[in-house]
């Protein structure tokens, strides 16, 4: 199977918050087109420093990663950040990297509810809910 990306639209999410409560003007939120590795090995989204600086995204915590490669490394968690995939949206923090590709992980993904077709090499919204996410809410009554 080969590589699979998407094109995304990354918005620092307390910029959108600062400009709903009026102490931020629309242009000065800080927004970044990029192309993003799909890797559902991963958990989250992955933005190298670079991107974080550009993004003006606040530092939350560290946390202890396991690698691909097994070994463990420490490394900061940023955020919020809103994530735009065609018709759905999600944020989430992100674990902030070196000098890696961004990388979209499961977490956003499967809230977004978007599907990938691997002999297309491609990430899709769910044609099963093709006009909005579709979630599982087990255990709760309405």
């Amino acid at each position: 199977m080969g590589m699979i990306f998407a094109d995304l639209t990354l918005t620092n999410a307390d910029d959108m918050g600062m400009v709903r409560h009026g102490y931020k003007k629309a242009e000065e939120v800080h927004t970044l087109q990029v192309t993003a590795l799909v890797d559902t090995g991963a958990f989250t989204l992955g933005l190298p420093e670079h991107l974080v600086a550009q993004l003006d995204l606040s530092f939350i915590e560290k946390r202890e990663f396991e690698l691909a490669d097994g070994s463990k490394q420490t490394m900061p968690v940023v955020g919020p950040v809103h994530i735009r995939f065609k018709n759905r949206q999600t944020i989430c923090n992100a674990v902030q990297t070196r000098d890696s590709d961004v990388l979209l992980g499961a977490i956003p993904m499967e809230d977004m509810d978007v599907v990938l077709n691997p002999r297309a090499q491609t990430i899709e919204v769910n044609p099963e809910s093709p006009y909005m996410p579709k979630m599982k809410l087990k255990g709760f009554s309405v």
